[in-house]
């Protein structure tokens, strides 16, 4: 028995057939060429902008392993000195008493003065007369015997370390305490005899407060 042979192909069967298979390939080989242009301008395109992006940027390295960082904690804020102003403050009260005798220092005259052992009787006089400029003064009147102490001993303390030599201090003459007694004033020139500042003091003039206060002459800062 013979073999089967494949069908034959579909025969054209006229010249308008013929026409229309070509036709069909035309526009395929048309549709082709068309994407494979795309498909090349946009290749093109690609490269174009990656050699641009290359020429803007310049040669690059690539980036190192970041090392190892170590957080650092926030510096604390600076503590308040409480304590240190605590320990001054004790010991402004137990350095200036209210029990000194002064009775063997101060010069008891036409007008009360002090002077520290080894300064002149000239300089006390030199301080009646206003030879020494009042830099400062502080004033007293009001308070309290344990705020009139701190008070009048921060006062000679900052001005002697501003460097000021002769300042005044108010104590007022007592008329306003029990018994018209001037306790304050007796207090303050006991505080300033204990002072080593304070090298001497002199009553003030009328004209600076009489009786109501005091003129006081601090030691030089020591360079």
């Amino acid at each position: 028995m013979a073999a089967a042979r494949p069908p034959a192909p579909r025969s054209l069967k006229n010249l308008a057939d013929l026409k229309q298979v070509q036709r069909q390939l035309a526009e395929t080989r048309e549709r082709e060429a068309a994407e494979a242009a795309e498909r090349a301008a946009a290749e093109r395109k690609r490269a174009a902008e990656k050699d641009l992006f290359a020429r803007a940027v310049g040669a690059t390295e690539p980036l190192r392993p970041r090392t190892r960082t170590v957080p650092l904690a926030p510096e604390p804020p600076a503590p308040i000195p409480v304590q240190h102003q605590l320990d001054e403050q004790r010991v402004l009260r137990e350095s200036l008493s209210d029990e000194f005798d002064v009775t063997t220092l101060l010069d008891v005259d036409d007008a009360m003065s002090f002077r520290r052992p080894g300064i002149g009787t000239d300089v006390t006089a030199r301080l009646r007369k206003g030879d020494w400029t009042i830099q400062a003064q502080v004033d007293l009147h009001g308070l309290r015997s344990d705020e009139a102490r701190e008070a009048l001993g921060g006062f000679i303390r900052n001005a002697h370390k501003q460097g000021l030599r002769c300042v005044r201090v108010v104590h007022g003459k007592g008329l306003g305490s029990p018994g018209k007694q001037p306790v304050l004033k007796t207090k303050t020139q006991r505080w300033l005899i204990q002072k080593n500042e304070v090298l001497a003091f002199v009553q003030a003039k009328p004209a600076e407060g009489g009786a109501g206060a005091l003129v006081v002459l601090l030691a030089p800062v020591k360079r």
